[in-house]
């Protein structure tokens, strides 16, 4: 049987994989990423976070971060 932990982590990967197929940017991917590249940066609050994906999915500029 699964322990509590790994349940729990089970139904956080369930979380993040439906939030991506229905198009919702994952923070908490974001701010590791952003620690992990650009340290000397401030990294952007949730809210500016979402507008800059929802911007970069749905206009037609071509590019990422890295």
């Amino acid at each position: 049987m699964l322990e509590l932990r790994e349940l729990a982590q089970a139904g956080r990967y369930l979380t993040q994989s439906l939030r991506l197929m229905v198009g919702v940017p994952d923070y908490g991917s974001y701010l590791a990423h952003h620690q992990a590249t650009h340290p000397e940066r401030p990294a952007m609050s949730y809210e500016e976070f979402f507008r800059e994906r929802q911007a970069a999915r749905y206009s037609a500029r071509v590019g990422k971060c890295c």
